[in-house]
């Protein structure tokens, strides 16, 4: 006789998911090394993320913010001026680092916002917010079939996209990037990637940093053996390596060796300058640091819950950029947090299913019984 496990108990059905998470499959052992994991990931975000900030503005001799640089060199090229000696005037001005080139944004905003009416700037940030936000909706629609879900999935939208909506910020490169590569990783699918290419490859042109999240989503292509893919991720970067090659050569001919080199990008802060420049970069900059980063912690375990394809690249994509900011983000690079947070806050969404089916595969004791019996 062969004692079968009990059939699954009423509630096994997902929470307010289609369909169950990842965590569903897990082994019993496998989800305890799991609950592990996301503890430690927790007590790790909450003891971190304590990130004395003072310096989160680079200010140079003539007080000049970031934000100002860019919005000196905009007003610059609107008047007529040629980008390069425009730029190298401003740096020096506030007393920047100009070398090594990357020290230079390529000029590909700062020409756009000159060329473009004030009043157009913010009607197009508005307009390209709200397309990141009706493409993750849309594509949230299959995961979450309940209205109550969609609600608290366009809220979470909403927090992640609060700055991206100042039009203040406008001169911000992360600001434009990020949403193209948000706007990029909703659109991709398996039998239709053409479209994440061209946006992800207008987010480099933009900032450079928008790279990496080419070179993860190519290398994602290509070991599921999407090979034609991974040729257009990498057609891209091709393309980006050209541009690049020429920015060099234009900041080489405006710059000189004598020039302040900048003081390298080796931060070494951790996890912790990640979880804070994820809040300071959202809404959960309202809330009690302690809890802002368990929050940030916790959308990075629903995203590796949820059983969808493009939940693999959103979480490679978000751990890509953690590992950035981790080990080449300074203080004052605080920013970089920007270029993922447009949708990671959404991975809360996925929390509850996540937390039950984690549960209940960690504390899964039925075990199958061979009995032989007589005759």
């Amino acid at each position: 006789m062969i004692d079968l496990p009990p059939p699954p108990p009423r509630g096994d059905a997902p929470l307010w998911l289609a369909r169950p998470t990842r965590f569903a499959r897990l082994s019993p052992r496998t989800a305890l090394a799991a609950v592990f994991v996301v503890a430690m990931l927790l007590a790790i975000a909450v003891a971190t993320a304590d990130i004395d900030m003072t310096a989160s503005a680079s200010v140079g001799a003539g007080d000049m913010t970031d934000l100002i640089l860019y919005q000196t060199i905009i007003e610059g090229v609107r008047v007529g001026d040629n980008y390069y000696p425009v730029a190298v005037d401003a740096l020096r001005a506030g007393s920047f680092p100009l070398r090594p080139f990357l020290t230079f944004r390529l000029p590909t905003l700062a020409v756009m916002l000159a060329t473009l009416s004030p009043v157009i700037v913010p009607l197009l940030q508005w307009a390209l917010a709200a397309a990141v936000a009706g493409a993750w909706l849309w594509r949230l629609r299959p995961a979450l079939p309940r209205p109550p879900a969609r609600i608290v999935a366009a809220i979470l939208i909403a927090g992640g996209m609060v700055v991206f909506v100042d039009s203040d910020l406008a001169a911000f490169h992360e600001l434009w990037a990020a949403m193209l590569v948000a706007l990029s990783l909703a659109l991709r699918r398996q039998d239709r990637w053409i479209e994440a290419v061209a946006f992800a490859l207008m987010a480099m042109l933009v900032r450079e940093t928008a790279a990496l999240f080419v070179v993860i989503m190519g290398a994602l292509a290509w070991l599921e053996g999407a090979r034609r893919e991974a040729a257009g991720w990498g057609a891209a970067l091709a393309v980006f390596a050209i541009v690049i090659g020429f920015h060099a050569a234009a900041v080489g001919a405006v710059t000189s060796p004598l020039d302040a080199a900048s003081p390298g990008w080796s931060g070494l802060h951790g996890f912790g300058l990640f979880v804070r420049s994820v809040t300071l970069a959202t809404a959960l900059q309202a809330l009690p640091l302690a809890l802002a980063a368990m929050l940030v912690a916790l959308a990075l375990l629903g995203w590796a819950a949820w059983d969808d394809p493009i939940a693999l690249r959103a979480l490679a994509t978000f751990s890509g950029y953690a590992a950035l900011i981790g080990v080449f983000g300074r203080i004052d690079t605080f920013y970089w947090g920007l270029m993922v947070a447009p949708i990671l806050l959404v991975g809360l969404v996925f929390v509850p299913d996540a937390a039950r089916d984690l549960a209940r595969r960690a504390l899964d004791r039925r075990r199958v019984r061979v009995v032989r019996t007589p005759g």
